[in-house]
C-alpha cells in the first residue's frame, strides 16, 4: 500500500478509505498486503482528482463509475459498428458477384 500510495502522491489513509467505501478494493496478498492494479490505481488516481476539485468521495465515485460505464458502452459501440461494417461489406460483396439484388445503404436502419 506504501508504494501505491507514494506513486499517487497520497497518504495510505485515503487508499484505505476508497478500500473502506468500496471503491477501490485491493486484492490481498497471501501475507495480507494490499495489492493494486494498474487499472485500480488510474481509478484511485481519478477519484484523488475529483476530490482535489472539490467532490465528496460520493460523488468523485458515481462520476468515476459513470465515466467507466461511458468508456464500456462506447467500446461495445465501436465493436457493434464494426461488426455492421463487415456484414454491409459481405453483403455488398455478394451482390456484386452474382450481379443480383439491391445495393446495401450503410447508413439504412
Amino acid at each position: 500500500m506504501g508504494q501505491a500510495a507514494d506513486a499517487l502522491d497520497v497518504q495510505p489513509a485515503f487508499l484505505r478509505s476508497l478500500d473502506a467505501a468500496d471503491v477501490v478494493q485491493a486484492h490481498r496478498s497471501s501475507g495480507g498486503h494490499r495489492r493494486y492494479s494498474r487499472r485500480q490505481l488510474r481509478l484511485a488516481a481519478r477519484v484523488r482528482e475529483l476530490f482535489d476539485d472539490g467532490m465528496t468521495l460520493a460523488a468523485a465515485e458515481r462520476i468515476v463509475r459513470l465515466e467507466d460505464q461511458l468508456a464500456k458502452v462506447r467500446a461495445e459501440n465501436r465493436e457493434l459498428r464494426r461488426r455492421l461494417g463487415e456484414h454491409t461489406d459481405h453483403e455488398t460483396e455478394r451482390e456484386d458477384e452474382d450481379g443480383a439484388g439491391e445495393r446495401v445503404d450503410s447508413h439504412a436502419r
